[in-house]
């Protein structure tokens, strides 16, 4: 019985990290943020990833946190986006500023990393 409770829980820990994933990227928007001069944010993810969850709920946030910032998320097995940003990994976190790459992780979900990456460029 522990065992099935346990499964459980797992699963559900599992589904809730799922949730909320989609793909926020498009080229013309991404585009027009990086003309409009904002700091963009890139992140991968993929389905059932609960790194690639705590890194969205934490750029999500710092997306009201910060001015200026523009956040797209995409699915890393979309290949022609991830090609695009040169993206292998799911949890790679990349800062665009004056239409050039100025940061990237792979895996980092620690607020305080996160936070200041996105403060050094703003």
């Amino acid at each position: 019985m522990k065992k099935i409770l346990v499964f459980i829980c797992f699963l559900l820990l599992f589904y809730s990290n799922a949730i909320g994933k989609e793909t926020t990227y498009s080229k013309e928007l991404f585009d027009k943020a990086l003309s409009d001069g904002k700091v963009v944010v890139v992140s991968s993810w993929i389905k059932y990833c609960t790194s690639c969850a705590s890194q969205m709920k934490l750029l999500n946030k710092a997306k009201n946190d910060f001015d200026n910032i523009e956040y797209f998320a995409f699915d890393v097995t979309n290949v022609e986006i991830a090609k695009f940003f040169n993206v292998q990994y799911q949890t790679t976190l990349i800062i665009f500023k004056d239409n050039k790459e100025v940061y990237r992780s792979i895996g980092e979900t620690t607020k305080e990393l996160i936070y200041n990456a996105l403060k050094s460029y703003i």
